[in-house]
């Protein structure tokens, strides 16, 4: 490989003014709303799409995020810039992480450089951040749905504007997606539905849908349907136009699939055509602009076109941390996380219970579940981005004597909600809910810090919940989760580290509802819940200094909560501290409150934790100062009950 293995550079990059400002090229700093994008020479628009390319190889090597999307749709966001008129027409782009592109066009290029860092530009679209933003999103499936909405919305209002719906192929397996698609034909008659096609979400696309569309790319007869559709888009105007398309629908039909998806679903579809192809793009989007029925454009596109080391590894370069833009490469951390651990353990317990099984919503490599799958590939199951089928699907294998651990995010397990009432605990099913980034997700921001998986598991009659203080005893957890066959058992755990702490050979069975009361005190209790028990420890140092014995537990269950431990220690201590990563509203610390209160003690209880709102994306150090939760504010609120 080259010293430089940017595939495309060809842009004379100008020095900014702010030695913090990315260097933007010629062209693109030029552009300060979309209106920029019109004006520009059409010979000049692949130029743009050069120096954008650049600039997001660059900026993001600093930050980290999502580079291979952005790479896979730049020419798509300066084609949607180029023909339709942001913000009155809207793209409603589904998760919103391919976003970053949309954002240098609307205004933000010169802030590109502030992207998923704390007061910088967001790592996903915001309505609160600019008005071309029509529509946030962190999640896959989103789009069609909340596109449909503002098409009924403007067809009520008597408005005329245009709905664009962005969607990866990806996000066709997600069943709102496809709840969507049900309706569309039946709702509106002018709506637009990009699908943009490259065969990946954050992992490589599996399922029925991904082999249809990859299907459709690879098929012999497909080379000359897609040069027949760039034939079509030169002849856009009049009834040469119309029955051109007909004999490509018809012959794309009758050569490769008797039924069409889309069509199906009412759905007039044109396509395959190359999704890097600016000048087929705009000629495509000014035709498919004058219809008056529901579209959908296939395009095909290459997640991390222009940059060698992303197109190498698609799944790395979905989404990274900071990397070297001559090769790619990242620094790595002899430290295991704790998704490598999890994937390591459960891959362990498994080669020992034959029962044991491994299910992902599209996230192996987030998981970690790679490791199962390259190990024991007939018991790992990927079912794509659809975790209310994973949950169920999970329920299915429970019930027929397997032990299924369920490996997906707090943020997304939040879709799984119904099917974890409904489906695990009524019929005492026992699923493992693994839920990785449990508490602050940091620079992803609101849409994916796990804060709330307390507040929706607690509540729920048999459920088990849990959350480790290291990772030692995370092992633990999982091994006691391995072993209950009683109904359902959840564990929260974080991003990354939690202390490094190393694992020993053989795990320990953990007695349920049992908390580790790890020092003695009279005066203060203090119970720092998984990650949060080490700013416990240094709350205690802070009371000790001010002359207070200070009790230490580790409460390791969240359900069932020990009530032996924390009524005695209520008991005899003047105030009882709690800390959580979650927020306060229906957390740990309230579970704490209402189990003091039916018991009849009334000692006071400090919660630390998140307020009762949406967290901003930041580093986790920067947000807990700002939001105090610190040893010191703790130590503080314990200390005023002494006063």
């Amino acid at each position: 490989m080259p010293p430089d293995s940017r595939t495309i550079l060809t842009t004379t990059l100008m020095t900014s003014a702010s030695s913090n400002s990315p260097a933007l090229g010629l062209l693109l700093s030029t552009i300060h709303s979309p209106c920029d994008v019109k004006n520009l020479a059409a010979e000049d628009l692949p130029k743009l799409a050069a120096e954008i390319r650049d600039t997001l190889i660059d900026s993001l090597s600093k930050t980290g995020g999502h580079l291979g999307p952005n790479l896979g749709v730049v020419e798509l966001s300066v084609a949607m810039h180029r023909v339709f008129s942001t913000p009155q027409d809207k793209f409603v782009f589904d998760v919103s992480h391919q976003g970053y592109v949309h954002k240098m066009l609307t205004g933000r290029a010169a802030q590109i450089h502030t992207i998923r860092t704390y007061k910088g530009l967001n790592g996903f679209l915001l309505r609160s951040e600019s008005e071309h933003d029509s529509y946030g999103a962190g999640h896959a499936g989103t789009a069609l749905s909340a596109a449909l909405g503002m098409a009924a919305a403007r067809d009520l209002s008597g408005g005329d504007n245009h709905i664009v719906a962005v969607a990866g192929d990806a996000a066709f397996t997600c069943g709102p997606t496809l709840e969507a698609l049900n309706n569309i034909a039946e709702t509106t008659k002018k709506f637009i539905v990009v699908l943009n096609d490259n065969e990946w979400s954050i992992d490589k696309n599996v399922g029925a849908i991904a082999r249809y569309f990859n299907a459709l790319q690879t098929h012999h007869t497909y080379a000359s349907v897609r040069a027949k559709a760039a034939e079509f888009v030169e002849k856009v105007a009049g009834k040469a136009a119309r029955t051109l398309a007909h004999k490509v629908e018809e012959g794309a039909k009758n050569l490769l699939f008797p039924n069409v998806l889309f069509e199906k679903f009412g759905l007039r579809y044109y396509g395959p055509i190359d999704g890097h192809d600016l000048p087929l793009l705009i000629r495509t989007f000014e035709h498919l602009k004058t219809l008056h029925e529901p579209v959908v454009l296939h395009i095909i596109t290459e997640k991390g076109r222009g940059y060698q080391p992303a197109l190498d590894n698609p799944g790395k370069f979905h989404g990274l941390g900071t990397y070297k833009i001559e090769d790619g490469s990242t620094d790595s951390t002899a430290t295991p996380t704790c998704s490598d651990i999890f994937g390591r353990a459960v891959t362990d317990f498994a080669k020992k219970d034959s029962k044991i099984v491994a299910i992902t919503a599209a996230m192996p490599g987030g998981t970690k579940l790679e490791i199962f799958k390259k190990e024991l590939p007939d018991r790992y199951f990927d079912v794509g981005i659809a975790e209310e089928h994973a949950a169920l699907f999970a329920c299915g294998l429970a019930s027929e004597g397997f032990r299924p651990f369920l490996a997906i995010y707090s943020t997304f397990m939040q879709r799984a909600y119904d099917m974890i009432i409904h489906d695990m605990a009524l019929q005492g099913l026992p699923v493992r809910l693994c839920m990785d980034r449990g508490g602050l997700s940091g620079d992803d921001g609101p849409t994916h810090h796990g804060l709330f998986d307390i507040g929706y598991l607690r509540h729920i009659p048999g459920i088990i919940h849990m959350q480790p203080k290291d990772e030692d005893e995370f092992v633990d957890m999982l091994h006691t989760m391995a072993q209950h066959d009683a109904g359902p058992s959840a564990i929260r755990f974080p991003r990354g580290v939690i202390k490094g702490t190393p694992v020993k050979a053989t795990p320990q069975l953990l007695e349920i509802g049992k908390a580790e009361v790890v020092a003695d005190g009279t005066d203060v209790a203090l119970v720092g819940l998984g990650t949060m028990f080490e700013m416990a420890e240094r709350t205690k140092v802070l009371l000790e200094a001010k002359g207070l014995s200070v009790a230490l537990i580790n409460p390791r269950f969240i359900k069932p909560l020990d009530d032996t431990v924390l009524q005695e220690y209520a008991g005899k201590c003047k105030v009882i501290c709690t800390f959580e990563d979650h927020v306060l509203f229906n957390g740990f610390g309230a579970s704490v409150i209402e189990n003091l209160h039916d018991a009849g003690i009334h000692t006071p209880v400090v919660r630390i934790g998140w307020p009762d709102q949406f967290i901003e994306h930041g580093k986790p150090e920067t947000l807990r100062e700002l939001h105090g939760l610190t040893p010191e504010v703790a130590a503080e609120r314990v200390l005023q009950h002494f006063s």
